[in-house]
């Protein structure tokens, strides 16, 4: 496993626990895309740049009181790295929830060039052409 790769994404989700918008991206190439047209919620769905994206999850986590992602498994293959993870969420009122989904980032030459959504590790897995 290149761990440089996986040091990337690792540092990436600390800075979105951070808030620390400008450190998630500081990995980006600058024809980074982020592809979330599999989100369930349709007003966070779509194509974006890097700067897009940092306007998505600032919308998509900026509606909890609290949220962290908690990565539970890296894959890699190639340039490839699936990352299943649980987004744990608190609400204003206090209920709390989770969510377990994956992303599927593509790294090159140490940077980020595309990154994807999605709702579970087989779909993600699929993607480049892995099954369970």
């Amino acid at each position: 496993m290149s761990q440089e790769n996986v040091e990337i994404v690792r540092a990436a989700v600390e800075a979105i626990n951070r808030r620390d918008w400008d450190a998630v991206f500081k990995d980006a190439a600058p024809s980074f895309e982020w592809d979330n047209s599999r989100a369930l919620n349709p007003d966070t769905r779509g194509l974006f740049t890097a700067g897009e994206a940092r306007q998505v999850f600032k919308q998509a986590l900026g509606v909890w009181e609290s949220a962290r992602i908690e990565i539970n498994e890296v894959i890699e293959m190639g340039d490839h790295l699936v990352v299943a993870h649980t987004t744990h969420v608190r609400g204003r009122d206090g209920v709390e929830a989770h969510a377990r989904t994956s992303w599927l980032f593509t790294i090159r030459n140490g940077k980020m060039e595309r990154g994807c959504l999605y709702q579970d590790k087989a779909e993600a897995l699929e993607a480049v052409g892995v099954s369970e």
